[in-house]
């Protein structure tokens, strides 16, 4: 299932929107790592470069998951796995507490955030990170879903209180110019 209002502008124009090493360094990626929508690899090659774990690049737009072996190909990349998959109706594939962390960004003005949110957490490790960024909506956006869908950060918050297993730590904070960002933890405990 394609989320409303995602559809992808030109390579360049999409990645010209991100301070990209700000939100990585913000959020600090290590490990195995889970990508859902992974679009070009805006985020999926970076975080590769950054990590000896396997980055687990996920979308539904075959073409955007060719773009992104295509790239890590041509950039010798060799831990990134990149799979078509809609994650909305058969999760991510990917055995529980299998990864450090799992991104979710600019994906949850979905239809069923609380499920994304939950099957995100169940691939996580304890003590893994599910790191989230979204349009700010305080400000106008050169792009992003319509503000009517627009989640903000308390509401994404309660989204992840309701998933179970998951606590704040890290925001919300601003990652500019057009983003905020949220760190949850995945506990221990039972969910």
């Amino acid at each position: 299932m394609h989320f409303r209002e995602s559809s992808m502008p030109a390579q360049d124009d999409w990645e010209a929107l991100f301070d990209i090493e700000l939100i990585l360094d913000r959020f600090g990626f290590s490990g195995d790592v889970a990508e859902l929508g992974c679009g070009y690899g805006t985020f999926t090659l970076p975080i590769a470069r950054r990590t000896r774990g396997t980055v687990h690049a996920i979308d539904i737009d075959p073409s955007m998951v060719e773009t992104v072996r295509r790239r890590a190909a041509e950039q010798q990349i060799a831990n990134v796995v990149a799979r078509v998959r809609d994650v909305a109706t058969a999760g991510f594939g990917l055995p529980d507490s299998s990864c450090d962390a799992c991104l979710l960004f600019n994906i949850l003005h979905c239809e069923s955030p609380v499920e994304l949110i939950r099957e995100a957490r169940r691939v996580l490790r304890p003590r893994g990170t599910l790191a989230v960024i979204h349009w700010r909506s305080d400000i106008a956006t050169p792009r992003g879903p319509s503000l009517d869908i627009r989640p903000t950060a308390p509401v994404i918050i309660e989204w992840a209180r309701n998933a179970g297993a998951l606590d704040v730590s890290d925001g919300p904070f601003t990652l500019p110019p057009w983003h905020f960002g949220v760190a949850f933890t995945r506990g221990s405990r039972a969910y």
